[in-house]
């Protein structure tokens, strides 16, 4: 990615950052077990663990409960959205505040079936010239014309959150009780690596072998909630990863945007994504 001078230039970097942090949520998405799967394969063990964690597995997202929602958050970024198992999409808002300029870039993808559309806007920018003025309408993206065709997100399945390869590199699993779960989950490599951040794993060192856990199954028996607390390494703060799903079967479907709704994404979005 080229360096750009002045204010503009940290957007375009800010935004093909966000872009990047989107790509390595979604192509993660689906390359672990997923309840369906986990839940059906193995032999039950009698050991509490061992069943704690085949529950929160067969609670993970498999695509059979309808549209839902999700929310979440890693070292660098808040995440938001909705997936759609039967429209093969996903919509996707994540926002990044620069830490130089105080604004905040807040970068939404809708993906349905192969279409990709993108909406940019920036917040905090008061007293702030030079930065990339977008169509506050859905743009549609090509992806023949991105220079990392990966750089923007596909609908990879619905575990969009890694929930299941986190849980699948659980040590420990202890029921709390009222649904709740407890454990240390090894984050060291493999598909829970890549799901919490390969560079923030390598920062922990032997410390990524012992990342404490919480998990929630909602009453409907489906995984609500999974919280991380990665403790802190070296000069990196301690920090949480944060997957909230709710709302299975009741969020709103998704369609491509039409009408004014939309237009194609003009040369600008492209210089932002390809930067």
């Amino acid at each position: 990615m080229t360096n750009g001078t002045g204010r503009a230039g940290t957007a375009r970097r800010r935004a093909g950052a966000l872009a990047a942090v989107l790509t390595a949520t979604t192509l993660v998405a689906g390359c672990g077990a997923t309840g369906a799967d986990s839940g059906a394969g193995g032999t039950a063990s009698a050991s509490p663990t061992a069943t704690g964690k085949q529950a929160l597995l067969a609670a993970v997202p498999d695509g059979s409960e309808g549209a839902f929602r999700f929310s979440g958050k890693d070292a660098t970024s808040d995440l938001s959205g909705v997936v759609d198992p039967d429209a093969k999409g996903i919509d996707l808002t994540a926002a990044v505040k620069d830490p130089e300029h105080g604004f905040t870039t807040r970068m939404s993808f809708l993906v349905v079936q192969d279409r990709i559309w993108m909406k940019v806007k920036f917040t905090g920018t008061e007293g702030l010239t030079g930065l990339p003025k977008l169509p506050n309408r859905w743009m549609e993206l090509d992806r023949a014309k991105l220079t990392d065709p990966d750089s923007t997100p596909t609908y990879e399945g619905v575990d969009i959150g890694n929930a299941g390869p986190i849980i699948e590199a659980a040590t420990t699993v202890e029921e709390k009780g009222d649904r709740t779960y407890a454990g240390i989950v090894d984050v060291s490599g493999g598909e829970a690596a890549k799901a919490v951040g390969e560079e923030e794993v390598a920062a922990l060192g032997d410390a990524a072998r012992q990342v404490p856990f919480t998990a929630v199954v909602g009453a409907d028996g489906n995984l609500a909630s999974l919280t991380l607390a990665v403790p802190a390494a070296g000069t990196a703060e301690a920090w949480t990863y944060v997957v909230k799903y709710a709302d299975y079967g009741s969020a709103p479907k998704l369609a491509a945007p039409s009408g004014d709704a939309a237009q194609p994404a003009p040369k600008l979005a492209y210089q932002m994504l390809n930067g």
